[in-house]
């Protein structure tokens, strides 16, 4: 299969999954990690349940956004940190973190893609016209629609050169970082 045909089958995956009963943040993990190498079984999709709804349905970061960034994670994240001692393990984790290439730079990309779609990351500011009617089709449709995009915007930065993406700039984020 292409890169293209892979993206597309975990888009489709996670937007059926929906329909499944999978929650948002499920329905990203269990399609990554059953259709991409990651090191991780797809088991390890248990560990996106209690993203569902912003966080245990507490509205903030979009489920499907988190279990993108842990299926980004399966396959980009440290599992050890850097070798060496005291203050060098200190400056070899920052540069691995924040340098060029970083890891937060590849992390970074991933919200900035839905904000730039969607206008937002929280689930309450995503959902708001439908938290009266919380399990209404609209607000099913929209969230599908959202599922569906992480999914591939995931897959996409799996699928990619983990260097090459960890040197692009940096998006919106905390510390205010450029280059």
């Amino acid at each position: 299969m292409s890169r293209e045909e892979i993206i597309e089958s975990v888009r489709q995956r996670a937007r059926k999954n929906f329909s499944l009963g999978y929650n948002c943040a499920e329905c990203v993990t269990e399609a990554v990690l059953s259709l991409i190498d990651t090191g991780l079984p797809p088991e390890a999709k248990k560990m996106a349940t209690g993203f569902g709804g912003g966080m245990g349905l507490f509205g903030d970061t979009c489920g499907a956004v988190a279990g993108a960034l842990m299926a980004v994670g399966a396959a980009h994240g440290r599992s050890t940190l850097p070798e060496g001692e005291g203050k060098e393990v200190l400056i070899k984790s920052k540069e691995q973190l924040y340098g060029k290439p970083g890891l937060y730079r590849l992390f970074n990309q991933l919200p900035n893609k839905v904000k730039a779609k969607y206008g937002q990351t929280l689930c309450r500011e995503l959902t708001a016209k439908w938290q009266s009617e919380w399990l209404c089709r609209d607000h099913a449709l929209f969230c599908r629609e959202l599922i569906t995009d992480a999914a591939g915007f995931a897959a996409e930065l799996i699928l990619s050169d983990k260097n090459e993406l960890g040197s692009r700039p940096f998006g919106e984020n905390v510390e205010n970082l450029a280059d």
